[in-house]
């Protein structure tokens, strides 16, 4: 199962590289493009749950990679302006 990472900036400025067990991410986000904070993390949950599903299908049990990701995304999203935009940077595999 191909994995890949997915670099964002968040609307404090910082950057981080986000995991992703499957290439769904793709279908989610665009590098180059920003998202409303709440739009981000909604995307976030849907893609990364797929992911996580996944990884069930193929090998029996899920992705806990993929689910402390989406923990982390939460958890950066609560410290941000809830106003503010996420730029999904690059995909990286």
């Amino acid at each position: 199962m191909p994995e890949m990472r997915f670099l964002v900036r968040w609307p404090d400025g910082r950057r981080e590289a986000c995991y992703s067990p499957s290439l769904v991410v793709t279908d989610y986000f665009a590098p180059g493009d920003s998202y409303a904070l709440d739009d981000f993390v909604e995307k976030s949950r849907a893609a990364l749950t797929i992911a996580s599903e996944r990884v069930r299908e193929k090998y029996g049990f899920a992705c806990t990679s993929a689910l402390d990701q989406l923990v982390r995304i939460e958890a950066a999203a609560r410290a941000q302006d809830p106003g503010g935009r996420v730029t999904v940077e690059a995909f990286e595999p």
